[in-house]
């Protein structure tokens, strides 16, 4: 057991080698930690997680290292976890969550201990089912990380010595494998670590996703909406559509957003800065991003409508709210032009784009 007094560094992951690719339109405006999810950026969330670990230091000489990637969508349980770490006495913990079977293949399977919670067996999204236990993509290790990561480099450097390749072996190497110095948490440390009372679990029962798509970071605002309702109460908005507009569930609006009195929004609504909301508008389950002005009698349900985008009077942005389902939501990129009495149904639309006929189940490039 540590010390109350030891200090702790948290370490967030936010790049990777694909640069949002998967989330486009939305990534070509913004990086993708900084998309707003309930009205923050995506980092926000676990930046604030972090803040209630305790004896939290920006210091490297330290007892424990939080590990969290930025992507994913839970309550961060962090100071349950250092705490069943501590109790463990081991190199790391994990976070994991049960799900089902056929889903379980999409991330890393993993069989832990039931008793000791010892990780046993981990494999980064196996061919064949192994377990319904997944990694949620959060961690907390002693500085004994850094050691094995020095290992791992160490190793593969050995092995690249051991034979002269051929300069055409050394370009095919060069092109598969990654350099010596570029370390794998998931094959290079989780795997070959595992059963060795090295790494441990701690299962979460709340809620996690992981957030790689549009639809997903609907989702997820919705998500952390309704966490604000524990944690930052001060966030949400309220009213009862006499001298504001009509609140309905778990809605978040930037203070500088316009909305007209008579405009009703929620549930899962985040309405971001200066954003202009008219007259008997109805928003269900969207993010509306700032400078965007969304006109009298309109409706947007199940959409992200990106920066700078107007929907003209009596217009109808909406899908069918299928967070998983390619145009399951319906997406406008920036300074995207819906005009008047105009239907998007399911769809879409690249930035600096004019509609003014109805489209439905479309990609508009």
């Amino acid at each position: 057991m540590g010390s109350s007094d030891e200090k702790v560094v948290a370490v967030i992951m936010v790049g990777g080698p694909t640069k949002g690719t998967r989330f486009r339109p939305l990534s070509l405006n913004v990086p993708k930690p900084l998309f707003p999810l309930a009205g923050q950026p995506m980092a926000h969330h676990p930046i604030s997680a972090c803040k209630r670990i305790p004896n939290l230091a920006q210091i490297y000489l330290v007892s424990h290292i939080f590990l969290l990637n930025c992507d994913v969508c839970c309550s961060f349980p962090l100071p349950e976890m250092l705490e069943a770490h501590k109790r463990y006495g081991g190199m790391g913990t994990i976070l994991v969550i049960k799900v089902s079977a056929e889903s379980a293949s999409q991330f890393g399977e993993l069989v832990a201990d039931p008793v000791t919670k010892e990780l046993l067996h981990y494999t980064e999204k196996p061919e064949t089912f192994v377990s319904d236990h997944i990694n949620c993509g959060v961690y907390v290790f002693t500085p004994d990380i850094f050691t094995a990561i020095q290992g791992v480099s160490s190793q593969r450097k050995d092995r690249a010595n051991l034979r002269r390749l051929s300069s055409f072996e050394a370009l095919q190497s060069a092109t598969r494998s990654p350099p010596s110095d570029f370390v794998r948490l998931d094959q290079d440390i989780l795997t070959p670590f595992a059963g060795k009372k090295q790494l441990y679990t701690y299962e979460t029962m709340d809620f996690w996703e992981q957030i790689k798509t549009p639809g997903m970071s609907l989702k997820c605002s919705g998500l952390y909406l309704s966490q604000f309702r524990f944690t930052s109460p001060n966030l949400l908005a309220s009213g009862d559509g006499t001298k504001s507009a009509t609140i309905i569930g778990d809605v978040y609006i930037h203070p500088s957003a316009k909305v007209h009195p008579s405009a009703k929004v929620g549930p899962n609504v985040s309405i971001s800065a200066n954003a202009r909301i008219g007259a008997g508008v109805r928003l269900i389950s969207c993010i509306i991003l700032d400078g965007v002005e969304i006109m009298e009698n309109a409706v947007v349900a199940h959409a992200i409508v990106g920066w700078k985008s107007s929907i003209g009077k009596w217009s109808r942005v909406q899908a069918e709210g299928d967070y998983n389902a390619k145009l399951g939501i319906t997406i406008l990129g920036e300074a995207v032009g819906v005009e008047d009495e105009v239907v998007v149904t399911n769809s879409i639309v690249l930035p600096n784009k004019t509609l003014n006929v109805s489209v439905q189940d479309e990609i508009l490039l």
